[in-house]
Formats: C-alpha cells, structure tokens, sequence
C-alpha cells in the first residue's frame, strides 16, 4: 500500500511540474514577438500602462523593479512614444498606496500632473488590464514592467480583446531575483486558472477617459 501512495505521489509531483513548466513556455513563447527593450521598436500609443509594485524593500531600501519601472515610463514618454501613463497599482491598505507613490516619482522625473492617471484598484496584473478596458476605455497600450511580468500581462491582454505591446524595465541584478522569478512561475498557473474561470476584477466602477 505505501509503494503504491508513494507511486501516485511522484506521478502528481511529475504533472505538477510539467504544468508549471508548461505553462511558462506557452506564455513566455506566445507573446515573445510583443516585447522589446528596444525603444525605437515601439510605436506611438496614447497610453502606457504602468503596473505597480512597492517602492520600497526591507530595511528601507529602494525596490530596484519600482525604480527601474519609473524609469522606462518616463523615457517612453519623453521620447514622445506615448502621451499619457496609467498607474495602475494596490491601494487596498491606508498607508499603502502605490499608484499615489508612483505618480509622485513620474512628476518628479518630469512628466506633467496632468498627464498621469491612476487605478487603485489594480490589485492584481488581471485586474490592471481587465480594467485598462473596461473603466479607461483604452484597448491599444503599451504595458511597463519587467520583462517577466510583460509577458503575463500581455499574454492576459491578448485574451480580454487589448491591442498590447509591452516595453521592458531594466531587470534588477539576478541575486535579487530569484525568490519573484520562482513566484512567477506559479502565478502563471494561477493566472491560466483565472482566464479558464472568467475571473473578474476585484472592482469596477465608474469609467474615466484619459484626456
């Protein structure tokens, strides 16, 4: 009996892993042709999605993913690639708020007030996207984050009827990467789940245009 537990034990543990790696190659394959670090590769568009991440890590220190996040933002649109950014991040908790803190760093770098629009209900890269279209109205948009996340927000984006193309942040060093790299490949899965369930956004709400 305990050869047989132990036999079935490794044959899920086996398709277990052959989700996790499966899933990974589809999405990072399928939406490989939508990213660039390249700048000139990308087209004018009106908007750029901006997903949200904490400015800050343990002990203080600068969340180098936040950093270089602002940074491929504000050089997309000072190179007159886009015209407006959409923050779209957590606001869930009172003192947590990263589409505030991530407005406030895009001024600061020189983009105007008056061009940065926010979500605070992007708790999640579904619910970003989802309500990019949904509440914004904008279904042609470059996203910005790191390549990783890029190709799970694109990969949602080609699903929920976005035209999306994602422009890729400097990586931080790989030392710091390996515990969000190992995250991803299960919210990969996580993410195939929700897109096979028709999971929606947390909230909706009223729409805004960007103008």
């Amino acid at each position: 009996m305990g050869k047989k537990i132990l036999k079935y034990f490794f044959i899920a543990l086996a398709a277990l892993a052959i989700l996790i790696l499966g899933t990974d190659m589809w999405v990072k394959y399928s939406v490989k042709k939508q990213l660039t670090h390249n700048i000139q590769q990308i087209s004018h568009h009106k908007v750029g999605l901006l997903l949200g991440t904490s400015k800050y890590v343990s002990k203080g220190h600068i969340n180098l993913f936040y950093k270089y996040r602002i940074q491929a933002a504000v050089q997309l649109y000072k190179a007159g690639k886009i015209d407006y950014v959409l923050v779209s991040g957590d606001n869930r908790q009172k003192n947590y708020n990263e589409p505030e803190t991530m407005k406030d760093d895009l001024i600061s770098s020189g983009i105007p007030a008056n061009k940065v629009f926010l979500d605070y209900a992007g708790f999640r890269t579904l619910d970003s996207v989802v309500r990019c279209k949904a509440i914004f109205g904008e279904t042609d948009v470059v996203v910005i984050s790191q390549k990783f996340h890029n190709e799970r927000a694109i990969f949602i984006a080609n699903r929920k009827g976005l035209n999306a193309v994602g422009f890729n942040a400097k990586d931080p060093p790989k030392k710091l990467t390996v515990k969000v790299m190992l995250r991803e490949k299960l919210a990969r899965v996580k993410m195939l789940l929700d897109l096979l369930t028709n999971k929606q956004p947390h909230f909706y709400g009223k729409k805004i245009e960007i103008k």
